[in-house]
């Protein structure tokens, strides 16, 4: 097992294992404190869905096998399923989203994160399923890099000139660029900016804390989906956030499925 990011060593893996262990356990015997049942249900589910997050993303940081990713990626979507029923009662709001992705980068950019998870291993189960918590809020037909990440694999979506955060803006023009290489010049300037155009997320600079710290990974999975949903040349881009390895398994993959078809 090779490590993913020079932040993150074995050691720093294994501590997060087992502080994990000790969240899930405080998860199973510890109330949260909240004003009502709904409200600590709300808390509940919230702390839940972050731990599937960061072992899903820890995982991968680490070097496991992408293929172990899968069955963490299909909890990771039971938890937001469950942080969603519970701020619907909370908030009596039946069809709010588990995630502000207007209001919050991100939160936007954890949404991008899950979709992308789920495109580049191929699981479109799973990308409805995570789809229908944001759509279902209002979000669907509002913003172009939503749509262009989806419209490929779901029928039906929207074509809409606007997006919600300026960050994304050459992650969009790689997507539209006129050529080959404008489109790998533009995913290579989206990942140059992207780590500190998110100074203000709860993630930020946690790679400093050192081997007892939150870090899990810092991953730009969305671009890999970009990459791999409008066959971007990515043979250039060489940055620590770019999951080109997460790119080449979804590559093979659709081939071996094509290969399997014509057979």
């Amino acid at each position: 097992m090779k490590n993913r990011q020079k932040f993150f060593n074995e050691a720093h893996y294994n501590n997060f294992l087992k502080e994990h262990d000790d969240a899930v356990e405080l998860l199973n015997t510890t109330k949260f404190k909240s004003d009502s049942p709904e409200g600590e249900a709300t808390l509940r589910s919230r702390f839940a869905q972050r731990l599937a997050l960061r072992k899903l993303t820890a995982m991968y940081t680490a070097g496991e096998e992408i293929s172990s990713l899968i069955p963490p990626l299909e909890y990771l979507i039971e938890k937001y399923e469950i942080r969603q029923a519970a701020l619907a009662v909370s908030e009596q709001s039946p069809e709010i989203s588990p995630l502000a992705i207007d209001d919050w980068p991100h939160e936007y950019e954890e949404c991008v994160q899950v979709i992308g998870l789920c495109i580049l291993l191929h699981r479109t189960d799973l990308l409805n399923r995570f789809v229908k918590l944001i759509d279902n809020a209002g979000y669907a037909g509002d913003d172009t890099l939503y749509e262009d990440l989806l419209c490929k694999i779901l029928p039906g979506r929207t074509d809409v000139d606007q997006w919600y955060h300026d960050v994304y803006s050459p992650l969009v023009q790689a997507i539209y660029a006129k050529t080959k290489e404008e489109a790998t010049n533009f995913l290579q300037r989206y990942c140059n900016q992207w780590y500190s155009a998110f100074e203000q997320a709860p993630w930020h600079d946690t790679h400093l804390q050192g081997e007892e710290g939150n870090y899990v990974g810092y991953w730009a999975f969305e671009a890999g989906a970009i990459a791999f949903l409008y066959d971007i040349d990515d043979s250039k881009i060489d940055h620590m956030i770019y999951p080109k390895d997460l790119v080449i398994y979804a590559r093979n993959q659709k081939t071996t499925k094509k290969s399997q078809v014509g057979a």
